[in-house]
């Protein structure tokens, strides 16, 4: 049961050759005697997952069905659920419990989703490796030496490992791209606004996107179905209609106009993975695409923009912590100062604190123009290059990142080479656009993904590339050794 995707437990629940609660039973063991080697998940929620799947087998007795009705799932531990620890990978909120259920959580859970379980992840989404989190590094199921990438880093290791078939992540500058190229998944980050952020706790605000992460194109076609839509709680959220995304996986990419970015094989690029997109590119070929090299002259502003944007919003966001109202206090303060000073100080990690103290500073005076708008004008000028490119092309391809997983610890000591790894990954965020990572093939034994990248609100184009490339690859079916 454990190897089924998501489609196919929705065709087995719906011919009754098993029932949700027997599935979720399955899985629930299968991550009690796995996950320890992982480290992929925070809390369980055993009661609750069991509670759910006997609900979704009786709605289904009644005669509804759905795709997601009985499905197993989990959420990173940043989409807050009700009377369940939310904890944003940080000792800050190690004793938080959600008074409420995030937007994505409760339109899941209605379409009748089984939450399994909170997934680990980079102390409040920031970082490249999951190694930042509170509750220890999580492993990649490829190889327990290897990170599985960050921050939706327990995610990916959960579905890779076969635990679930799918999960959600959050994607900031490819938190959901990236972990899913190095656990061989496929993962979707959706246009800017197409996905509620209420009740998700925000690292940058104006970058943040939840989304699915799945093996399969198709069965992430199926979850960002359940989490995609408006919602009046979430001013950033956009009033578009949500299109049937399993029905768009079959069209033709016969015509198909796909760009090569040049700026995507420089130097930084490893290249055995360069010579996997070009293998891609020739497969698409195949299909009928025509492939064109296009150019995003402003691509190597990106991460010095980003890194000035994200964590001068983090700042911001992160300024409610305070020892105050909720999450971590300190023992014993002597004054207010005292209070704030060491509550702080104690509950957010290293990263965490790296990235405050240069977001503060970006947004201090005498330094805002210098950083913060000097970063939104760059913003401003890598968005152009898209969308004239997207005059020219209907997707764009390339690496989702320029090497495969690294081990862990390798880049503890150097956290500009972890921010490198964001490169292809982050314009994606700085201009709002829809990007998927797919399976390609591995090098020295490790996954290595694909990026495409389209239009605002076209994620079925995105997904119904991936799928016919998925139809004629298997790399995606690969499973990890001992899972």
């Amino acid at each position: 049961m454990h190897q089924l995707t998501l489609a196919e437990i929705a065709r087995g629940l719906a011919d009754k050759k098993f029932s949700s609660e027997e599935l979720t039973k399955v899985l629930l063991a299968r991550i009690a005697q796995l996950d320890p080697q992982l480290n992929s998940f925070i809390s369980l929620t055993e009661d609750l997952a069991l509670t759910q799947a006997k609900a979704a087998d009786a709605r289904r007795a009644n005669g509804e069905s759905g795709a997601l009705l009985g499905a197993p799932i989990a959420h990173k531990d940043l989409f807050c659920t009700q009377g369940i620890r939310t904890s944003c990978g940080s000792k800050m909120l190690d004793n938080f419990k959600a008074p409420y259920d995030a937007t994505v959580v409760a339109k899941l859970a209605a379409a009748g989703a089984v939450t399994l379980g909170k997934t680990n992840m980079d102390e409040f989404a920031m970082g490249s490796a999951n190694e930042s989190s509170y509750y220890g590094a999580v492993k990649n199921p490829w190889n327990l030496e290897h990170v599985p990438g960050g921050s939706s880093g327990g995610s990916a290791a959960a579905v890779a490992a076969r635990l679930l078939p799918a999960a959600t992540g959050t994607d900031t500058g490819g938190s959901i791209r990236q972990p899913a190229a190095l656990t061989n998944l496929t993962g979707l980050k959706p246009t800017y606004g197409r996905v509620s952020r209420w009740g998700m706790i925000a690292y940058a605000s104006s970058l943040d996107q939840g989304g699915p992460m799945a093996r399969t194109a198709e069965d992430c076609a199926i979850l960002l179905q359940g989490m995609a839509g408006f919602d009046s709680n979430d001013s950033t959220s956009i009033d578009e209609p949500v299109p049937d995304y399993s029905a768009s996986l079959n069209g033709s990419l016969q015509g198909l106009r796909i760009g090569v970015p040049k700026e995507y094989f420089s130097a930084g690029l490893d290249p055995r993975i360069a010579d996997l997109v070009m293998a891609s590119v020739e497969e698409l070929k195949k299909l009928g695409a025509v492939i064109k090299e296009i150019s995003l002259p402003n691509m190597q502003h990106a991460i010095p923009a980003y890194y000035v944007i994200a964590p001068a919003e983090a700042s911001s966001n992160l300024s409610r912590f305070d020892g105050v109202r909720f999450g971590y206090r300190c023992e014993d303060p002597k004054n207010l100062e005292d209070l704030y000073k060491r509550s702080r100080g104690e509950g957010f990690g290293a990263e965490v604190q790296r990235r405050i103290m240069v977001g503060a500073y970006a947004l201090s005076a005498g330094y805002y123009d210098a950083y913060y708008l000097k970063a939104q004008k760059i913003r401003r000028l890598i968005k152009n290059d898209f969308m004239a490119a997207f005059n020219e092309v209907d997707i764009i391809l390339g690496p989702t990142t320029p090497n495969p997983a690294w081990k862990l610890g390798a880049k503890n000591s150097d956290p500009v080479a972890a921010y490198l790894e964001d490169v292809y990954t982050i314009t994606a965020n700085l201009a709002g656009l829809p990007g998927l990572s797919m399976p390609a093939g591995f090098v020295d034994g490790l996954p290595v993904g694909v990026q495409l990248l389209a239009p605002y609100f076209q994620e079925g184009r995105l997904l119904n590339v991936a799928h016919q490339y998925q139809l004629n690859t298997d790399w995606h079916t690969r499973t990890p050794t001992g899972f």
